[in-house]
């Protein structure tokens, strides 16, 4: 309990980590009340929403963030963004971290061929360049027929991502299985199971925070490299990706199409950062601020 509240003033004593925690939580407010926030994301308004040349309006009081080239508005399109990017890289996140903890997990405490075995699936992976091996996978994923739900991408990102994860956490498990509270447990009849449950887990948490929240930054920022690339989410679906692609024709003339969502992808991948540095300082007892 002591532990948890030295811990838990460490971090708040970092003011990067919390500025950063305050802008997620702000980012996951907008996310889920998406729908009720401004206009329409996906409502056209070719009459009052462009020039009378047919351009993009830029920022005003009618519209926080301007209109795009069909006369939608950017906020509301940025807002529901969020919605569709947070989702897709929340699941992605959750289902990397099933696979690599499982693996993490049974790789560091068995050791030997398992861990092996185990390890050269992660070096398989790992041999392929992460964005190439997203972009394949995730037009494979839309040949099969699944290109009209935001499965693949989920599927995609989790499959390139667990890696990193199983990594780390076979790492930190491999060090506690060796450690003394660990052999006196198997010396008293206590299963692997229980040994993992009930004294590996608990003691790798910190470390588990840390790759969730970099892991969530990288399937974010790839997500969006995805979008971009057109293997994201179909359209009329708004995603911050979707929404440079779209813009990047009118950045010349009207510059707010590409600076929202660029900023909106900055912001968020460099909060988790953020969140990942103070959480990492906080549990490393060598730290000193």
């Amino acid at each position: 309990m002591l532990a948890a509240v030295s811990r838990a003033r460490r971090f708040v004593a970092n003011r990067a980590a919390v500025a950063g925690a305050l802008v997620i939580v702000l980012l996951v407010a907008v996310a889920v009340l998406a729908r009720w926030i401004g206009k329409d994301p996906l409502a056209h308004d070719i009459e009052h929403g462009l020039s009378r040349l047919g351009a993009p309006l830029a920022p005003s009081g009618d519209a926080l963030l301007g209109t795009d080239q069909l006369g939608r508005d950017v906020w509301a399109r940025l807002a529901a963004g969020a919605s569709t990017s947070l989702l897709i890289a929340g699941l992605a996140t959750a289902f990397a971290l099933a696979i690599g903890l499982s693996i993490g997990l049974v790789a560091g405490y068995a050791g030997g061929w398992v861990d092996t075995g185990l390890m050269r699936t992660v070096d398989l992976v790992l041999s392929f360049p992460v964005l190439l091996l997203a972009i394949l996978l995730a037009a494979l994923l839309r040949e099969a027929g699944l290109g009209s739900s935001i499965a693949p991408v989920v599927l995609t990102l989790a499959i390139v991502s667990w890696t990193t994860m199983a990594r780390v956490i076979r790492g930190k498990a491999m060090t506690l299985a060796r450690s003394e509270h660990v052999i006196a447990a198997r010396a008293l009849g206590a299963s692997p199971a229980r040994i993992i449950v009930r004294h590996i887990l608990p003691n790798i948490l910190g470390a588990l925070v840390v790759v969730v929240a970099l892991g969530f930054a990288q399937n974010l920022l790839a997500e969006a490299a995805l979008s971009y690339l057109g293997l994201g989410p179909p359209p009329p679906a708004p995603t911050w990706g979707r929404m440079l692609y779209e813009g990047r024709v009118f950045y010349r003339t009207s510059p707010h199409l590409v600076i929202a969502p660029g900023l909106a992808i900055l912001i968020a991948v460099v909060s988790f950062n953020l969140v990942a540095d103070g959480v990492r300082d906080a549990f490393d007892p060598k730290v000193r601020r």
